[in-house]
């Protein structure tokens, strides 16, 4: 059997000048000339005596063994190697990729190859633009840059988006001025000038990236929806593109992968409610747990739709701080919706299911603190340490009212 060749991380062969996530490397290769559209009468020629037509000819930039990216056009030759030029347009392909994301599925590996990439016709004095080999930050960027000649930076984020892998200190000092020397940047751009994010300023350190690999560190607005008027502002950003926003379409972009993120408790939460509903003075009823776990099932639904949903909606308008009360308003409104909708319960599994709701809510909407502009990562903290004992202790003493209830 013949080995499966190796490819990167996004599963192409645009490989950069330093990536240190893959052992294979590539040696970068100049662009070949283009090649010259057949006449008529030479495609005529090309039909074979059986079967379809023959289909269009391979790229003059694939290799044997390796796949273009789709988003790649094609490769600039320059000092430091061929560096791949990427459309600023999204095509389907990118608009899949973005949903399924946006779901939850294959979020984890949705990453471009880290490296030096170009849009346009970049040349010596074009900006460098920095970001994460997250592939919608990526994408975001490149979107932005069209009829713009400039170099993009991708650091190895390890599939994280800006502002979470400054955060973790991966988009760090260490990993921008490794990248810089890894891709030869030195030998391309005759200036010495980053424009790295806004938001990865909690990472990154100006002056100790100027001292480790001599360029210096700018730091563009905060969308990269404003990167046009910065670079033609002389690289200054004003007020407006400092401010971090969290605007209702902000908001709503995060729910259907917050929402996504719950299958995996619901596939333990809906067993335990069969298990638990069907315990009664008989030992165990079948009939019992079926309609305690589809009585809890709902219970979870209102929950994840309280907190998952109606509370990132209206987060501005919820009353407290902490995104923990704001999720117990939404779920105590939703959970009261529902008893009032099962009646039958009885005080006990009515108090039960309340609880139960309100707790679900609660930390669904605890899942939102970290894209917010509203909490700092010491906030987020000794907000998890005051609520995360507090709705233990409501699940808690919700399935004690719950089993209770049926003796």
């Amino acid at each position: 059997m013949e080995p499966k060749p190796q490819q990167n991380e996004c599963g192409c062969d645009c490989q950069p000048q330093s990536d240190r996530s893959n052992s294979a490397r590539l040696t970068p290769f100049p662009m070949a000339p283009p090649v010259p559209k057949p006449s008529k009468k030479e495609e005529d020629a090309d039909i074979p005596c059986c079967g379809p037509p023959a289909g269009p000819k391979s790229s003059p930039d694939e290799r044997p063994g390796y796949i273009l990216c789709h988003f790649v056009e094609r490769f600039l030759s320059t000092p430091a190697g061929a560096v791949p030029v990427v459309k600023t347009a999204l095509d389907r392909k990118d608009t899949i990729g973005t949903v399924l994301t946006r779901i939850g599925i294959g979020r984890n590996d949705y990453k471009v190859a880290p490296g030096l990439y170009g849009v346009g016709a970049p040349d010596a004095d074009s900006p460098v633009l920095v970001t994460a080999n997250y592939k919608l930050s990526f994408d975001a960027l490149r979107k932005e840059l069209s009829g713009i000649n400039a170099w993009i930076l991708v650091l190895d984020t390890r599939g994280i988006n800006v502002w979470c892998a400054a955060g973790k200190r991966n988009f760090s000092t260490e990993e921008v001025s490794d990248r810089v020397r890894g891709a030869g940047l030195d030998r391309v751009v005759n200036h010495r000038k980053l424009i790295l994010p806004q938001l990865s300023a909690i990472g990154v350190s100006a002056r100790a990236i100027k001292k480790s690999c001599g360029f210096e560190a700018l730091f563009g607005p905060v969308r990269a929806e404003d990167l046009k008027r910065f670079l033609q502002n002389g690289m200054k950003a004003d007020d407006f593109m400092r401010r971090v926003t969290f605007t209702l379409k902000e908001r709503v972009e995060l729910i259907p992968v917050e929402i996504a993120m719950l299958w995996k408790p619901a596939g333990w939460i809906l067993p335990a409610a069969f298990f638990l509903s069907g315990i009664g003075p008989g030992i165990f009823s079948l009939s019992r747990a079926w309609n305690g776990m589809l009585a809890i099932g709902a219970g979870l639904l209102m929950g994840v739709l309280s907190g998952g949903v109606a509370a990132p909606i209206l987060l501005p308008w919820l009353p407290g701080r902490a995104f923990a009360v704001k999720g117990a308003v939404t779920g105590g409104i939703f959970g009261l919706i529902l008893l009032g909708l099962v009646p039958a319960l009885g005080w006990a599994k009515g108090a039960g299911l309340f609880l139960f709701i309100l707790a679900i809510s609660a930390y669904q909407s605890m899942n939102f603190t970290g894209s917010t502009p509203f909490t700092s990562p010491s906030g987020v903290e000794k907000e998890m340490r005051r609520a995360i004992p507090l709705l233990a202790g409501a699940v808690l003493i919700s399935a004690l009212l719950w089993v209770g209830s049926a003796f």
